[in-house]
């Protein structure tokens, strides 16, 4: 299929709904089952083709703990699908609430359409309505983020995480109109704002401008900064929006505790990918306010939370899943490469005190 002949006529044919949303409640429970019938009645078969067949299936994003997964792959480079697939089982098994593919921790930059097709498929065959899959379809090109976005809609995906275009630097105008024109295409949109990464912060106030829109549904907050969730909510107020329109994920596992326990809704962690229970455990007892809970099960996590970025993500985090015996390799596509023997000693010690490993050695 060419996604990039039928963007238009998706956007022209997907009309905004007024039930894009969920009703949040706490530990991640659905409300009212969400209406995604978003395509005019008066369309053609081939037009709904065109634009996906899974409007009526969609499973909502909630709160909880997503898994950032990575994409495992043999020493030759290509993607490992069987064992994609016994992580996809194995978070299902761990209490994963939602899982988001293809983003930065997936290698995303460097996959085909075809392979990231290959992807989706098999996460859609594992987990389409068990939990959320959100998948990234950021890019700088506006036309490739549509040509991604229509092609996760065809393969069956919830919802999709749109980076803001990195390198270029837009204006919070352009950046307005970018996140309006990606949901306009019908497939609610998970905002990634990682300044960090892409040169370029949108800021709680354009945030606010956007939270209207019935396909923008979330907002993965990834600078750190535990304030933006309070700054984020008063912007929406001030544009009408109530809190519970919009779900608010941290995008930094160190402070992922004080971001959830400020007023978020969950995260969107990598830290996830080797202690998925741990994680989940940890939202629910931050979505309850249990500050005590919540201490006793991150401070084991503390130093896993902060080495697994001693090199460039996803690169620790995939030796980690290779040495707790989740996957046979760690193989990362160039530019990456695969953990300095530097930092080995680093995240074995990390993953021992997180209890992953087994006993810190005396």
């Amino acid at each position: 299929m060419n996604y990039l002949c039928i963007a238009a006529a998706a956007a022209a044919i997907v009309a905004p709904s007024a039930n894009a949303f969920v009703p949040i409640t706490p530990y991640g429970e659905r409300g009212s089952p969400l209406s995604t019938s978003q395509l005019s009645v008066s369309a053609s078969p081939s037009q709904l083709s065109a634009v996906g067949n899974n409007a009526n299936e969609r499973t909502p994003m909630r709160q909880g703990s997503y898994v950032a997964l990575i994409t495992p792959m043999t020493p030759t480079g290509a993607i490992d699908l069987p064992s994609l697939r016994s992580l996809l089982q194995f978070h299902l098994e761990s209490g994963t609430d939602g899982l988001c593919i293809l983003g930065t921790t997936g290698e995303a930059s460097v996959l085909t359409m075809a392979e990231r097709k290959a992807v989706l498929d098999v996460a859609v065959e594992e987990c389409k309505g068990k939990i959320p899959i959100l998948v990234g379809t950021g890019t700088i090109d506006p036309e490739h983020v549509k040509e991604q976005t229509l092609q996760a809609i065809d393969c069956g995906c919830d919802a999709s995480l749109v980076v803001t275009p990195y390198y270029v630097k837009p204006p919070q105008r352009g950046l307005i109109r970018h996140f309006e024109t990606m949901a306009d295409l019908g497939l609610p949109v998970c905002i990634y704002n990682v300044p960090g990464r892409s040169g370029v912060d949108f800021l709680p106030e354009s945030i606010g401008a956007v939270a209207g829109h019935p396909n923008i549904v979330a907002v993965k907050e990834a600078t750190g900064d535990v304030s933006r969730v309070a700054q984020i909510y008063a912007a929406c107020e001030a544009n009408g929006v109530s809190k519970d329109e919009l779900l608010l994920l941290s995008g930094d596992d160190g402070s992922t505790d004080e971001f959830v326990l400020g007023g978020g809704d969950g995260c969107i962690s990598v830290t996830a990918n080797v202690a998925p229970t741990l994680m989940h455990n940890l939202m629910m007892a931050a979505l309850n306010d249990d500050k005590e809970e919540v201490e006793r099960i991150n401070a084991p996590l503390g130093r896993l939370h902060e080495d697994e970025f001693c090199e460039a993500n996803p690169i620790p985090i995939k030796w980690a899943i290779q040495r707790i015996g989740k996957i046979d390799c760690a193989y990362l596509r160039p530019p990456l490469d695969e953990l300095s023997p530097d930092f080995h000693d680093i995240m074995d010690s990390a993953l021992r005190e997180a209890g992953l490993l087994g006993a810190v050695p005396p």
